[in-house]
């Protein structure tokens, strides 16, 4: 029984190790319009909810919505570590909404 145990006691203790990866931040880099005038945007947002593209649709689409904007697209859901290299792109949308 002891031997039965140990397989599912160390793929228990594995899975928890794996949490604080899946605790890192999720954002994504997405494209949007306003209309009269027409201006577009380019920005880096913060999703809360799940790292997913469908997700941040969701979420990011109601926080621009908020403010007149209209989502275009997700380009992508990335980590922490894809920050820094969209932060110039994004300029005064980086992290706005």
């Amino acid at each position: 029984m002891k031997h039965f145990l140990f397989p599912i006691i160390a793929a228990t203790g594995l899975g928890l190790a794996a949490l604080p990866a899946q605790a890192a931040g999720c954002y994504a880099d997405y494209k949007a319009k306003q209309e009269n005038p027409l201006r577009l945007h380019y920005g880096v947002a913060q999703v809360s909810g799940e790292c997913s593209r469908t997700a941040a649709q969701a979420e990011i689409s109601k926080r621009l919505a908020a403010k007149g904007w209209t989502l275009l697209t997700v380009v992508s859901v990335f980590g922490d570590e894809g920050l820094n290299q969209r932060k110039e792109s994004a300029g005064s949308n980086f992290l706005r909404f």
